[in-house]
């Protein structure tokens, strides 16, 4: 599995997982999906996300 792919994975799961607690467990953890959502923008235009950083030293492959 590449960084891309791996990222997106992460960024999918972050996303759902924020959703359902902003649903079940309090509104606040909607913010961390806003954040997720600002990162992934951003990265479009820089293409470098921290998460690819973290990704990298965990050994996936570029």
């Amino acid at each position: 599995m590449n960084v891309d792919r791996a990222l997106r994975i992460i960024a999918g799961a972050f996303v759902v997982l924020s959703v359902l607690l902003g649903m079940y467990v309090h509104p606040y953890f909607l913010w961390f999906t806003v954040f997720v959502g600002a990162n992934l923008f951003q990265s479009g235009f820089s293409n470098w996300c921290p998460m690819m950083t973290f990704l990298r030293k965990a050994g996936v492959r570029g």
